[in-house]
């Protein structure tokens, strides 16, 4: 059980009304059938008529709410972003601590340099001149091959491949498909996260980069010598082909691709299956195949 007093000091940016001496046991989706004075819900700005429908337990609402809705038997966090109150109670109270473990299945080679509080799952696998820094989490069968550079706090998914060779080829003399070795690395700078079954390939020269606060999805392909820029969000089966750019606070949505050598402006968002084939400018948001700016984003 959660003391409401707790959870007021948690969210000390909100204002409180209600009976501070009630708890919380769980918290639970908006959901009218199973509401009791236990349960702590949130409601969005575009629900927040289902207010009037609450009759017990305590509610994350917009601070904007009509107040005359309020009722005595319910407990109001009243926050400017309903959502963002609600995760952070979930952060502060009910993540689950993964344990700081080292698998004996894991294998790391002798040369690579690990920090303080790295964990790494069974059968994982880190090849020579890794570098990873502290507070790290490496989910299970996960390879991160040669030269790779990880920051701190950094979270990578299971089953995924970071450093491998990227697609790059060169016809010989005759015509026949020669790979271009590729000696670059991967970079991955603090605060990444990096979901399961995710594919990051090296640079041919130089550096695959993700800057700090970067967020993969599960079942992206990120091809050598891509670029991309803090706090980011590549969503599920999204490809970004080699040397794009993604700038800060992109938003690419699912299974979306981009063409090689494609620059993608800050604030930007790439809508659902979209093709894009040439720059995004700053704040558009594209959507289609080929991709067209539809508006601002705002």
């Amino acid at each position: 059980m959660i003391r409401l007093t707790d959870i007021i000091e948690v969210l000390n940016e909100c204002e409180f009304l209600g009976n501070n001496k009630n708890y919380i046991t769980v918290p639970i989706n908006l959901n009218l059938k199973e509401q009791t004075k236990d349960k702590l819900m949130w409601v969005s700005d575009n629900m927040v008529d289902n207010i009037l429908l609450i009759e017990e337990g305590t509610v994350i609402c917009p601070s904007h709410v009509n107040r005359s809705w309020l009722k005595p038997n319910v407990n109001y966090f009243l926050s400017s972003n309903p959502r963002r109150s609600f995760s952070k109670v979930l952060n502060s109270f009910y993540k689950k601590k993964r344990d700081i473990i080292i698998s004996n299945t894991a294998y790391i080679h002798d040369s690579a340099k690990i920090g303080k509080n790295v964990s790494i799952g069974h059968y994982v696998t880190i090849h020579e001149n890794v570098v990873i820094g502290d507070d790290v989490v490496i989910d299970d069968h996960t390879v991160i091959k040669e030269d790779t550079v990880i920051g701190s706090h950094v979270i990578i998914g299971a089953n995924c491949t970071i450093g491998g060779v990227g697609f790059g080829y060169e016809k010989d003399e005759v015509g026949d498909f020669v790979l271009i070795p590729h000696i670059g690395n991967v970079v991955i700078k603090n605060f990444v996260e990096i979901g399961n079954n995710t594919s990051i390939d090296r640079a041919v020269i130089g550096s695959t980069l993700l800057e700090e606060n970067v967020k993969i999805d599960n079942l992206v392909h990120i091809a050598h010598g891509v670029k991309i820029e803090r706090n980011a969000m590549i969503i599920a089966n999204a490809m970004v082909a080699g040397s794009v750019v993604v700038g800060e606070n992109v938003w690419v949505a699912p299974s979306s691709s981009i063409i090689n050598g494609v620059e993608i402006g800050n604030n930007s968002i790439i809508g659902i299956g979209a093709i894009i084939l040439k720059n995004v400018l700053e704040s558009d948001i594209v959507v289609g195949n080929p991709g067209k700016s539809i508006r601002k984003n705002a």
